[in-house]
């Protein structure tokens, strides 16, 4: 079990005094650049600000301490913001905690299986895909804000596609003045990055938006205009739960686990290639798992690894989890002591800072090269991923694009299986064989995707032995076994005896287990093509 243990009890062996400086420093710059984020996620997820802060706080301090990362900063994050807003919408409240706490479990259980290599099977197109289409998700569902847009009244607006309509059915209320706002803390956060790193961008703009609505007494909404701030610490709770909750949660919880597995392991990657060290996928998980269940229990929402955040961190020195626990403490007094004053801020300047998560987490670059460069299926992959994240969720853009990925990969993989047979021309092949053998070479794997080679296969009436070289066939299934049972047999009527030729370890393992080995006779498996021609030749004699 020693591979399971959190990555801060093995930090904390050469840990130095030095070290806890540099961590407790780049905890304080991180959480700083968390504030902001925190409050802008937790509006965009529809729950109110303090939330944020609350998953920044418990999920950030939990993940830190029981996670395989040594430099990971966990907490809200922009993937999750339409699915949690639907969710709440949805269920309320108190669905989300239910959903946030089975996601968190769920991920234990992927931890305590060793499931965390198993993330690498979710094709980079469908991630590419569902990452671009969140970000588009989250522009959309900032219109409002940012261009003061009041919906018509009566229209829904939960689906991202209701938002856009009553967006649009809405713009002839666009405020001018929210809009100027929304365009100058736009400007700041494009600006701030490239004068210096050492301030965050978000933090500034926060600032500006404040004085501009305050001192020129503009008439923009803000934080407090619409939602109660609190500034209360975070507290136990234990939501309602019943069957039913259960069972409506058990899809959302599914959704967030994986995509919290998926979001947090490829920022491990990133981090990884930072530092120049290795993180363990199975404890990361088992340590989201652990913080997504505390977030839902002290009213937090869900949380994940943020590679911003994370990046942050190393940039500013903090290399192990020791950092990431101070971020949490730091905003425990931010909490406290500033959280009245998010009141202040306008709503047009956290649509500006949610523009710009977009913008970074929205990979255009890599979406478009793929688009240019990848094969038609994965560019399709990529597309149908991508609109079904828009037009429908999360949900159905995963199930549907998986689907379609596996059905190409199957498709991709039958055409690379062929059989083909010796030609009795060709004395470098046969090396003047009678023609009672028969030998016929397979390439490719044997599943149920590519069996119905095996239906290529033929035999005349002069032939007696028939010859099945498998040195080119890697794996095989129930199905392809089933269809050289089939062949067996129509050689037995015949008369044709089935000999088959270099069976690689797991084809024989499969054909072994079932049967077929002792069915077809242990003295018709051969080694190589020369054992087998040998074989049929002292079968053959007169």
């Amino acid at each position: 079990m020693e591979k399971m243990k959190p990555m801060l009890f093995k930090t904390l062996k050469h840990y130095s005094k030095e070290q806890f400086c540099k961590d407790v420093v780049a905890g304080v710059i991180v959480a700083i650049i968390a504030l902001p984020l925190s409050i802008a996620l937790a509006l965009a997820s529809g729950v109110k600000p303090e939330q944020g802060i609350y998953t920044a706080i418990v999920a950030g301090f939990v993940i830190s301490a029981f996670g395989g990362s040594q430099v990971q900063i966990a907490g809200p994050t922009a993937a999750f913001a339409t699915i949690v807003a639907g969710i709440v919408a949805k269920n309320g409240f108190d669905g989300l905690v239910v959903a946030t706490i089975m996601a968190g479990i769920f991920l234990v259980i992927m931890g305590m299986c060793r499931l965390g290599s198993l993330i690498k099977f979710i094709p980079f197109t469908i991630t590419t895909g569902f990452t671009a289409g969140i970000a588009v998700t989250i522009v959309i569902g900032q219109l409002k804000d940012f261009f003061g847009v009041v919906y018509p009244s009566g229209m829904p607006v939960i689906e991202t596609m209701e938002k856009l309509e009553a967006f649009i059915a809405g713009f002839n209320t666009i405020n001018v003045e929210a809009l100027l706002v929304g365009l100058i803390c736009l400007v700041v956060l494009i600006v701030m990055p490239k004068i210096t790193e050492k301030i965050p961008g978000s933090l500034v703009a926060v600032l500006v938006g404040i004085c501009l609505v305050q001192f020129l007494n503009l008439n923009v909404n803000t934080i407090g205009d619409l939602y109660t701030i609190s500034n209360k610490l975070p507290s136990f709770h234990l939501p309602t739960i019943n069957f039913e909750i259960i069972s409506n949660s058990v899809s959302d919880a599914f959704t967030i686990a994986i995509l919290a597995a998926i979001e947090s392991l490829l920022s491990c990657v990133v981090a990884d290639g930072m530092i120049n060290g290795k993180h363990d996928s199975n404890m990361e998980l088992i340590g989201q798992g652990l913080g997504n269940v505390a977030s839902g229990l002290f009213g937090g929402i869900p949380a994940t690894g943020a590679i911003a955040r994370t990046a942050a961190n190393i940039k500013n020195g903090g290399r192990t989890p020791v950092a990431g626990m101070v971020h949490a403490l730091v905003l425990v007094l931010v909490l406290v002591v500033l959280m009245p004053y998010a009141a202040l801020i306008p709503m047009p300047c956290i649509a500006a800072i949610l523009f710009m998560v977009a913008y970074n987490m929205c990979g255009w670059k890599t979406f478009v090269n793929l688009l240019k460069t990848a094969p038609k299926s994965d560019v399709a992959v990529l597309i149908v991923t991508f609109g079904l994240t828009i037009v429908f969720d999360l949900v159905v853009a995963i199930e549907i694009g998986m689907l379609l990925a596996c059905l190409l990969f199957m498709k991709r993989m039958s055409d690379e299986t062929d059989v083909r047979s010796w030609r009795y021309d060709d004395e470098e092949e046969l090396c003047n064989l009678p023609e009672s053998i028969r030998v016929y070479e397979i390439e490719g794997p044997l599943f149920f995707g590519a069996a119905d080679v095996i239906g290529k296969i033929t035999t005349k009436q002069y032939t007696k032995c028939l010859i099945l070289r498998m040195r080119s066939v890697p794996a095989i299934d129930v199905t392809a076994m089933n269809a050289i049972e089939s062949l067996f047999e129509e050689c037995k009527e015949k008369n044709v005896t089935l000999i088959l030729s270099h069976v690689n370890a797991q084809p024989m393992k499969a054909l072994e287990k079932a049967g077929y080995v002792d069915r077809i006779g242990r003295d018709n498996f051969m080694d190589n093509i020369d054992a087998a021609i040998n074989r049929a030749l002292e079968l053959t004699k007169d």
